[in-house]
């Protein structure tokens, strides 16, 4: 960052004003831009259905508020309703190529999203803005309402209540407007941060699909490893992890057991504590034991221990024997098929009462390598897969994380685009 844009950072954040700069009421920003409402630059704003049409197999497209995320529509996992509602609904609200949805109730309110489809479809719950283009740039607006959606969202919560925005609530929204020809070339450049952003993800879609691969060919025998020609065999998932249930360790760290993250220490996940002050009756786990949650094995929330800690009595908590590497066996409770399984030998009437104890959970089995030295070599490539899905997870934060800085600096007129 240059020096120059650093000292109008700096008087900015004190609330001084810039040479070609104007305050207004909402900050400080150029002076040849102007401060609309969404209203203002818009040619109609109206929303899609109020009822719950019935769903069909086959018809024409229609989406709710889930189906809108940042940016996108997910056309993909839409429902359908009949041509004879949705030409009901289509009467009142006609999205169109370039027009701006936004999500106007529930948790996603004020999540915006640009059309790109040229077919017909059906809404509820999400509003419809079709902007001015003679005034404003709908990718630009997109982007406008992406940076301001979070802020916007905090404000509607702060009262405790169900989200939402109203019509007449959107219209008066406030824009930023620069000139059309500096919005383009703002929205240019945006647009070029989220290509890399969706290419990003696309990799990493294609590498979990490639470990997905490995993993049914690998764990279930079907491709050898070179060097590995020896017999696998089926053994009672008893003979190989033992229950450990020890407990009177309440000064050991706290962990929990997630279904997509494995183990992690406790105050590393954003879900609230319901765990008591008394942790006599918690039970340890140690670096390489499994641990897996009871009540939710039917789902495969188990993973591997990187650490010493404790766990709530909830879990239950496997230490492996010397016929076993907890890596191998961790990939292995991660299959459908094994999963399957877990839900099979768990008791309980409907779903949210399964429960698979150990006693249930010991009688199951399973195919594995008699050799320990090939199960470590499978979970090898398999631990090399993940850490090569982190690192590109890592990437694609860093991405995020730029370009929201770079929103922050363009969409207020901080940095100026040449126009």
């Amino acid at each position: 960052m240059n020096a120059e844009i650093k000292t109008r950072i700096d008087m900015i954040n004190k609330g001084e004003v810039p040479e070609g700069y104007k305050k207004t009421k909402v900050g400080i920003i150029p002076e040849d831009w102007e401060v609309k409402r969404l209203g203002e630059i818009s040619n109609k704003i109206t929303d899609g259905t109020h009822d719950t049409p019935k769903v069909v197999e086959k018809g024409v497209p229609y989406i709710t508020a889930i189906h809108v995320k940042d940016g996108s529509i997910d056309f993909d996992n839409c429902y359908y309703v009949s041509e004879e509602e949705h030409k009901v609904i289509y009467e009142r609200c006609n999205p169109e190529k370039n027009d701006l949805l936004m999500v106007n109730i529930g948790s996603g309110t004020a999540t915006p999203a640009l059309v790109n489809v040229d077919f017909e479809f059906s809404m509820k719950n999400v509003a419809l803005i079709k902007p001015n283009n003679k005034v404003i740039d709908s990718i630009f607006l997109e982007q406008f309402q992406l940076y301001v959606k979070d802020k916007l969202f905090h404000q509607l919560t702060s009262g405790g209540a169900q989200p939402f925005l109203s019509l007449k609530e959107i219209g008066k929204l406030l824009i930023l407007v620069p000139n059309k020809i500096e919005q383009q070339k703002i929205a240019q450049i945006l647009s070029a941060w989220d290509k890399a952003i969706e290419l990003k993800e696309k990799l990493i879609e294609e590498k979990k699909k490639q470990k997905k691969g490995l993993m049914q060919k690998l764990l279930t025998g079907e491709v050898r490893l070179p060097g590995f020609d020896g017999e696998w065999e089926e053994v009672r998932l008893g003979e190989i992890l033992k229950e450990r249930n020890e407990t009177g360790y309440e000064t050991l760290e706290l962990l929990a057991i997630t279904g997509s993250r494995g183990i992690v220490k406790r105050d590393e996940v954003d879900i609230k504590d319901t765990s008591s002050e008394d942790k006599s009756k918690y039970k340890r786990i140690m670096p390489l034991d499994i641990g897996y949650n009871t009540m939710r094995m039917w789902q495969g929330v188990s993973g591997v221990s990187k650490y010493e800690g404790i766990v709530s009595p909830a879990y239950t908590v496997l230490k492996p024997t010397s016929k076993i590497d907890s890596f191998f066996i961790g990939y292995l409770f991660k299959t459908p098929k094994v999963i399957n399984l877990f839900k099979r030998y768990s008791q309980g009437l409907v779903n949210d009462t399964l429960n698979l104890k150990y006693n249930n959970f010991k009688k199951i089995k399973l195919f594995i390598p008699k050799s320990i030295h090939e199960q470590k070599a499978i979970a090898q490539i398999l631990s090399t897969a993940d850490k090569e899905i982190e690192l590109l997870e890592k990437e694609l934060e860093q991405l995020k994380l730029q370009k929201k800085g770079l929103m922050q600096l363009l969409l207020t007129g901080i940095i100026r685009v040449k126009s």
